[in-house]
């Protein structure tokens, strides 16, 4: 067996102009180096030679094609489309003329960056290619996807292609090969890759080091909302909010999920939201993009749920309601998102929107994978103005309770991974290249750093549903909407992600 690892172009969309291999060559333990449909592979007889043949490469890139805008850039797109007419998710009412007729008009901006899954293995995976047939031993998370890709990729029947699945450290997304390698290479793509460059009959394990998960991975779409709610009488009468960003399902294996040009991934959870409105709407724009990106944990929930539970706080706040009241008065044709609201208020002893002792508390509720959640947690700013969170309350609905103890270990674990996404998750491109690089500026939550978390699990005759992704999507509108009471705009919840740009009221 040969290790493998792939010098790949550091903007997306680059491509090999030349290489000098000699260096690399000269390295203990370093087999060879190919050109492949990845990138330029350096095979070793071990890791180390391998990672230690890569650097030595010396490598030209023809960036003709590649990504080269900054972050802001790309955002500064999403705004100009954002103020026109998307294809349309959910219309009721009149929401066109309820704003001129409106007292009052909020409006507000929501801004979702790059996020990588930074799960604690990178990946890395083995195989074996004979000429006639491919075994693969990796961990992946939709085989049929996988296996459907190396069939592709070898000219092969699906009876020659066998993956053997292995357990791994992690994914959240991360491990899911869309099957298109127009959206960039992946694990399967450069394993196969790797083995056809050097001919069958050698057995190759592809190892990606941190640095490659981070630089060269498949993110989070970029996203961002720009809602506007309508207030007259003292009360929240019209509701939009327009959804901006990259489609991950468009090209994919998954692009049946986009129908009339809306993709259903991007709108879930905005299009559907627990609150009764006269008049709504939730329309989408796909834009077009050259960063690989992939469905993350809660998937459209990790963005919707957010910008929801935030701008609905906001409104209540501007017609001055209780966070928790304000929400149950509008949640008449959603029972069960309301019977979790009142679970969690009760664990909380919930007294009402104020600031004890430097310490204040925000709800958020959602619905993802048919499961209902609210969630408050309790906030104060800590140490080097980063926010502190003590203790969050969750409730949840998720049908009749299997196994209690995974469901409070599912949401438990969603809320740390939500949580070190609300605070630190940030990939950002300068002239088109990944800024980060590892967990000194990609930095997950510290374990010091988790909250005390109280799980209720609200009895139920329904059907069993999700709750591997159900504690993502709520806790960072609950700590932004604690924040705000703080006197912190929500804009200070990440750092310095997720900007609301709320003070926007005409």
């Amino acid at each position: 067996m040969l290790t493998v690892t792939i010098k790949k172009p550091p903007r997306f969309g680059g491509k090999v102009a030349s290489f000098d291999a000699s260096r690399a060559l000269k390295v203990p333990g370093v087999v060879d180096v190919k050109q492949t449909d990845t990138g330029v592979a350096v095979y070793a007889k071990n890791t180390w030679a391998a990672i230690q043949g890569r650097e030595k490469l010396q490598v030209e890139w023809d960036d003709s094609q590649a990504e080269r805008r900054d972050t802001e850039q790309i955002f500064a797109e999403f705004r100009q489309v954002a103020q026109k007419p998307g294809v349309v998710a959910k219309s009721q009412g009149k929401p066109g003329e309820i704003f001129d007729k409106a007292d009052k008009v909020i409006e507000a901006e929501y801004t979702f960056p790059y996020v990588a899954h930074a799960p604690m293995e990178p990946l890395d995976g083995y195989l074996f290619w004979d000429g006639e047939s491919v075994k693969a031993r990796y961990g992946c998370q939709i085989q049929t996807l996988d296996h459907k890709q190396l069939c592709d990729l070898f000219q092969l029947p699906p009876e020659k292609v066998q993956i053997d699945t292995i357990l791994a450290g992690g994914s959240f997304g991360r491990r899911i090969d869309l099957g298109n390698p127009k959206l960039g290479p992946d694990l399967a793509a450069d394993m196969a890759a790797a083995a056809k460059a050097i001919g069958p009959g050698h057995g190759v394990k592809v190892v990606w080091t941190r640095e490659d998960d981070i630089r060269n991975g498949w993110y989070r779409p970029m996203i961002l909302h720009r809602m506007r709610g309508a207030i007259r009488d003292g009360k929240v009468v019209g509701w939009s909010d327009t959804v901006v960003g990259h489609s991950w399902t468009l090209n994919s294996a998954m692009t049946a999920l986009v129908v009339n040009g809306l993709d259903q991934m991007m709108v879930e959870g905005a299009s559907e939201v627990p609150y009764t409105f006269e008049n709504f709407l939730c329309d989408a724009h796909i834009v077009a993009g050259k960063v690989p990106t992939t469905s993350l944990r809660s998937v459209a929930s990790t963005h919707t749920g957010h910008a929801v539970e935030s701008f609905i706080d906001q409104l209540l706040q501007e017609t001055g309601q209780d966070p928790v009241e304000g929400r149950l008065a509008l949640m008449g044709d959603a029972p069960r998102e309301a019977g979790v609201l009142r679970a969690v208020a009760k664990a909380a002893n919930w007294q009402g929107a104020k600031v004890v002792d430097g310490r204040a508390r925000g709800v958020g509720v959602a619905k993802a994978f048919n499961t209902r959640v609210a969630q408050i947690a309790e906030v104060s700013i800590g140490e080097g103005g980063i926010p502190r969170v003590h203790k969050v309350w969750c409730a949840v609905d998720c049908g009749v309770a299997v196994n209690p103890d995974v469901i409070r270990a599912q949401i438990e674990g969603g809320i740390g991974y939500g949580l070190s996404i609300a605070l630190y998750g940030n990939i950002t491109l300068k002239d088109g290249v990944v800024e980060q690089s590892n967990f000194n500026n990609f930095r997950p939550l510290r374990i010091d750093e988790m909250p005390e978390i109280e799980v209720i699990i609200v009895p139920s005759s329904e059907a069993p549903t999700g709750v591997g992704e159900l504690g993502v999507p709520t806790i960072a509108p609950a700590v932004g909407n604690a924040l705000a009471l703080l006197g912190r705009p929500r804009s200070s919840l990440s750092l310095p992600l997720h900007r609301p740009n709320r003070d926007a009221s005409v």
